[in-house]
């Protein structure tokens, strides 16, 4: 960190090469007088043209090429595609296929968010720089870590083929159905990890929460069956209740003249929403487990929760559910026949969402009648999340003024990793300046 004096009463800090930061950004905060005058987060990564490439290939290639828009949750993207090319051209995926696309959904979730919330957020909680020097100081929290993350990947092994970019899907199911020994497997490895997961909870709500709370507007996939990660309507908890196609009619994205990362909005102009564990966990906290809910109480957390610095918590939680989910789904595992359900190309338009560890995760396509793309978008959840991140760094360096400024850019990285904004390299840089007049 560099200090430098650049007018009387005025301090320029900057910081370079920033770890545990998902992403390339700057944050600027201008202080006058005891009062936060202006904050802005940015990201300057490169766009990648995703939407543009997708354009004249078959529909076919969608889900493996948004796969590679992420390598830690593939899965979203390409069920997402998958999803809105079987509304497109009118497949019906039958259950058995669904529910092994949600197993391996849940190997998804259990790997991101222990990754997350054990190697990238913990330290900001337990007083170190990384997950290496807890592993020095506590070895056996970094291996349980590691085992759980370890089967998530295995989970997206057996069903996908591998565990980065899975290659055994497609769009109306999987290229291969799983082998019966491979899915019952794991059955043995998930009750250890609903311990494991359980031993998480306690051990995360040991920790010391920043006091900050705002009244977020939630967004998130809500089901009456299931906890929703693969199927459901879109809800808020402002009354929004619609279908997975009328997104565009409620939902809109602006380019800020700060940052390259499209910021999500609400088209009635009512401002920033948040989606991801928060949400999901307030909007469908009746559908989690009965041990999920029964841990989330004992950890102290409510039926909803504002503070998004017990979003580590939350994804504890969220990692406990998806091991069960996955451990019920195993044990019931039987191979489907044929492994996917047939396709027949034609024109039309269609649109799929999930809900990725970070949040929902929205596509839409317009193919001709060759099966060819026409058009594509897709929303990924942390453009969605942008402006609400700004809104609470906001909050969060106005709430704490007092602090020295190596303290106050602290803070402020944690409040970002709150929202477990998605890897898109291997490096991350952020940049803080922070002017007091």
């Amino acid at each position: 960190m560099t200090v430098l004096e650049s007018a009387p009463g005025t301090r320029t800090i900057k910081v370079d090469a920033l770890a545990r930061v998902e992403g390339e950004g700057a944050l600027y905060v201008r202080v006058r007088n005891g009062v936060v005058r202006d904050v802005k987060f940015r990201i300057f990564e490169p766009p990648r043209f995703f939407e543009a490439l997708l354009q004249g290939r078959p529909y076919s290639d969608a889900p493996d090429i948004t796969a590679r828009i992420c390598g830690i949750c593939p899965v979203a993207y390409l069920m997402g595609a998958s999803l809105a090319m079987e509304e497109a051209l009118g497949v019906e995926v039958p259950d058995t296929i669904r529910r092994i696309r949600r197993l391996m959904y849940c190997g998804e979730w259990i790997e991101s968010h222990v990754l997350h919330a054990y190697l990238l957020h913990a330290p900001d909680f337990m007083g170190f720089e990384d997950a290496l020097q807890i592993a020095r100081v506590h070895p056996g929290v970094v291996e349980r870590a590691l085992e759980l993350k370890k089967l998530g990947n295995r989970i997206l092994e057996v069903i996908g083929g591998r565990a980065v970019h899975p290659v055994n899907t497609k769009v109306g199911g999987f290229y291969k159905a799983p082998r019966k020994a491979e899915v019952r497997g794991l059955a043995e490895p998930l009750k250890r990890a609903v311990d494991d997961s359980l031993a998480t909870i306690r051990l995360f709500a040991g920790l010391e929460f920043p006091a900050f709370e705002y009244d977020y507007t939630f967004v998130a996939l809500h089901h009456p069956e299931d906890y929703a990660i693969e199927r459901g309507r879109l809800v808020s908890n402002r009354g929004l209740d619609i279908p997975v196609s009328a997104f565009e009619d409620h939902f809109d994205e602006e380019h800020v003249k700060h940052s390259n990362a499209l910021h999500g909005v609400l088209k009635d102009g009512s401002g920033p929403y948040m989606t991801g564990p928060l949400a999901r966990y307030a909007l469908n906290h009746d559908q989690l487990s009965p041990l999920a809910r029964e841990a989330a109480a004992e950890a102290g957390l409510g039926r909803v929760v504002r503070n998004p610095f017990q979003s580590i918590l939350v994804r504890a939680v969220e990692t406990l559910y998806a091991c069960e989910e996955a451990l019920k789904l195993a044990e019931a595992y039987e191979e489907p026949a044929p492994p996917s359900a047939p396709v027949t190309v034609r024109a039309g338009s269609g649109t799929g969402c999930t809900e990725a560890p970070r949040g929902i995760c929205w596509h839409r396509y317009d193919l001709d009648a060759e099966g060819r793309i026409l058009t594509a978008r897709i929303v990924p959840p942390t453009a969605q999340n942008q402006k609400q991140i700004e809104r609470d760094l906001w909050g969060v360096v106005a709430a704490n003024l007092d602090l020295p400024d190596d303290q106050l850019k602290w803070r402020c990285e944690q409040a970002i990793r709150n929202y477990d904004p998605c890897i898109s390299c291997a490096t991350h840089f952020l940049t803080l300046t922070v002017e007091r007049e």
